[in-house]
């Protein structure tokens, strides 16, 4: 099916209805989420119906997806069976994701070649599954599209710069033309160098996804320093954990929540005085039930913060 086909299918009307809250910064908020509530990342290819059960009885009222598996798989019926689950089990999509299609290399001496819209040998590729994911997400009401955009140099001079702007301008042109933001995922570049590139791209709605544990996980900045910089821009948070990498070639080490240096009490109460209103979405890099049982205990750690910042 092409996108034209796709996007005027006369059955994406019903696929779902009310499944996005007011998200972000200057937004009204909806009764189905309330402002800074938790959710939890997930990724549905393979059984949507366990994963998003999963969310619900877990006690979470939002998920963000994760959609790699369906790159170039983005039918009108894989949109239906999300959104139909999404309604059967009364959960808010507040945000998609995709990050390849491959190579990806998630380290300090492959990952500049292979992550994100900046290595020109796979930018065409992410850009496309970008728009697919874009107008997936138009048939599900989804109002966000995030991604990681790679290590994008931090010298503006640099020829690689101005390539990755042009990229991330082409994606974030696409996603408003289907009612969407673009939000850049913190971690392979400084919190400067985002702001700059927000400011090249000059667009309403290029923004940030706060990955709270990514900044240290890169070694590119505290999470508590990189809100007094990317602030104002933030869309959605990932909250999650991790050390400062010891290994120069290696990414530092990811950990439950309350076993890092992510200081989640000041990052939430500095988006909460900023007027933040989105969710907080628990990413665990973790799988089966040692996952679920970490989630369990992430979220019970994460509402007592909320509960007091809040307050």
């Amino acid at each position: 099916m092409d996108r034209r086909t796709f996007l005027s299918a006369s059955s994406a009307a019903a696929i779902t209805t009310a499944l996005h809250p007011g998200l972000g910064f200057g937004e009204p908020d909806l009764p189905s989420l309330k402002p800074m509530e938790l959710g939890l990342l997930v990724s549905p290819y393979g059984d949507a119906e366990a994963t998003i059960k999963r969310v619900h009885d877990m006690g979470f009222s939002n998920c963000f997806l994760s959609l790699d598996g369906y790159i170039n798989k983005f039918t009108t019926e894989a949109a239906k069976e999300i959104g139909d689950l999404l309604g059967k089990y009364q959960l808010v999509a507040t945000t998609v994701e995709v990050v390849g299609p491959g190579p990806l290399e998630w380290n300090f001496l492959q990952g500049p070649a292979t992550i994100g819209v900046v290595p020109p040998k796979t930018r065409a590729a992410r850009i496309d599954a970008l728009r697919q994911v874009s107008d997936f997400a138009k048939l599900l009401a989804i109002p966000q599209v995030q991604t990681h955009c790679g290590f994008i140099p931090e010298d503006p001079m640099d020829a690689l710069y101005p390539q990755a702007v042009e990229a991330i301008r082409k994606v974030a042109e696409h996603c408003h033309g289907n009612g969407q933001h673009f939000l850049m995922e913190t971690g392979q570049e400084t919190p400067t160098t985002m702001s700059r590139v927000i400011r090249d791209a000059n667009l309403p709605n290029l923004a940030v996804g706060l990955d709270t544990a990514n900044l240290i996980l890169y070694g590119k900045a505290n999470p508590v320093d990189a809100v007094d910089i990317l602030g104002k821009h933030v869309r959605s948070v990932h909250a999650k954990d991790g050390k400062w990498p010891t290994d120069p070639s290696k990414l530092g080490e990811e950990v439950m929540i309350g076993k890092g240096l992510v200081d989640f009490k000041t990052v939430f109460t500095k988006l909460h005085k900023l007027g933040y209103t989105g969710a907080i979405t628990i990413e665990r890099e973790t799988s089966g039930p040692q996952q679920v049982e970490d989630v369990k205990n992430e979220k019970l750690y994460l509402q007592k913060i909320l509960d007091e910042v809040m307050a």
